[in-house]
């Protein structure tokens, strides 16, 4: 934590120092923004943050709903650094997270140390449309996980995303796109990642992480790339859509989630297989309304954790499909309503778990797009053959300067 400290103390000195500069920067674009005057680099900052309250209550069958419980807490906290280094086709992104959520995961593999970044990632435009990333970043999995977590249409992502997505992790992706006729764009994707998530500095156990990725958007790109923000905040005039498939192969994972998910040890250190995890999804946008669609698939060649004699450990990987479906309508006094469906279908024999099924309705308000909104939803939760459900609801006010 003391790393932590004065990273935060250097952090507040920068802003201290720039606090009685006038700016003409607006507000949502950064709190500074500096060009070099021969343009050989740039460098912008900028902080957000999520403010969340959440009630929830068991529901019986028989009895109903049952006693609450209730939180306050920082969701995130976020800083954001961004530019271009000697030439406009090199750039970076750099960000740090502060919140307990955001840090949260320290173990033996990262040094017992917080997880403060994010993102560090570089990104060169080194031929025509090639472009190449290097560093920590989100892999190209399923597209509710790319979209940034100050854009989403709901107050957080649903069960599908934190089940099944391969989340960031450190590597290299290679990014392609061209275009058919006048509008149809095609993009591709392909990375070689540790397979280990993000911020572990001990070897790579186990094998590498490979993901493919491609998009087809026929009708031409979404307005401010709204096929990666939730909501109809950029209304689109002509109807726009995206299409995505991704496949991620991790060789011998060790963890019950592919890069995510707890490790499986056995009597020899840990077990190893392949996992695989496919991902199809959707974007649609047209005036106010938007619809967004995923489908996820886990499987590994070996469901569940030996010891060398073939014993199992009781550690399985965390197989079995989900959907997501959600829709919201944009009225033009930037109120929004959207709802969420969301099923996740384990492989019962292997995990022991039922399937889980959420059904979720909210209401936002926009006060200048993502970059300032209140959100609201609540949520109905139940499993198959289980009397027991739960309902939640959620209140979340989000600044982003």
């Amino acid at each position: 934590m003391k790393k932590v400290n004065l990273l935060l103390i250097a952090v507040g000195l920068t802003i201290f120092t720039f606090a009685q500069d006038t700016t003409n920067n607006k507000f949502g674009k950064g709190l500074y923004n500096v060009v070099a005057k021969d343009n050989s680099y740039s460098m912008k900052f900028a902080v957000r943050m999520q403010s969340l309250y959440i009630g929830e209550w068991d529901v019986n069958d028989s009895t109903g709903v049952g006693a609450g419980r209730s939180q306050f807490l920082i969701r995130r906290a976020r800083l954001k650094f961004g530019g271009h280094a000697f030439s406009p086709r090199l750039k970076y992104k750099m960000e740090l997270g502060l919140t307990n959520r955001d840090i949260s995961g320290a173990s033996s593999h990262t040094k017992g140390a917080p997880r403060v970044i994010l993102d560090a990632v570089i990104k060169w435009n080194f031929y025509e449309n090639f472009t190449l990333w290097a560093g920590q970043t989100k892999l190209p999995g399923n597209r509710e996980r790319v979209v940034s977590s100050a854009n989403l249409q709901l107050v957080d992502r649903s069960k599908l995303n934190s089940n099944f997505n391969i989340d960031r992790d450190m590597g290299a992706q290679l990014r392609h796109h061209f275009t058919l006729g006048e509008k149809f764009t095609v993009r591709e994707i392909v990375s070689v990642s540790q397979g280990e998530g993000r911020n572990v500095t001990d070897a790579n156990l186990g094998g590498y992480q490979y993901t493919g990725r491609i998009e087809v958007l026929p009708f031409g790109k979404f307005a401010s790339k709204g096929d990666y923000v939730g909501s109809s905040v950029k209304r689109e005039e002509k109807p726009k859509l995206a299409l995505g498939g991704t496949y991620d192969m991790h060789d011998r994972a060790v963890k019950t989630k592919s890069n995510q998910g707890s490790y499986m040890e056995n009597d020899e250190g840990y077990f190893e297989t392949d996992v695989v995890t496919v991902f199809g999804d959707m974007m649609f946008k047209y005036g106010g309304l938007s619809i967004m669609g995923e489908y996820a698939i886990r499987t590994a060649e070996q469901d569940s954790a030996m010891n060398s004699d073939g014993t199992k450990t009781g550690d399985v990987v965390a197989v079995g499909t989900g959907m997501n479906l959600q829709m919201g309508y944009m009225f033009k006094n930037n109120w929004e309503v959207a709802g969420r469906y969301t099923l996740t279908d384990w492989d019962t024999d292997v995990t022991g778990k039922e399937a889980q099924t959420q059904y979720t309705f909210g209401i936002s308000k926009f006060f200048a797009g993502h970059k300032l909104k209140v959100q609201s939803d609540i949520t109905y939760s139940t499993t198959v053959d289980d009397p027991d459900s739960e309902l939640m609801y959620r209140l979340q006010i989000d600044i982003h300067l």
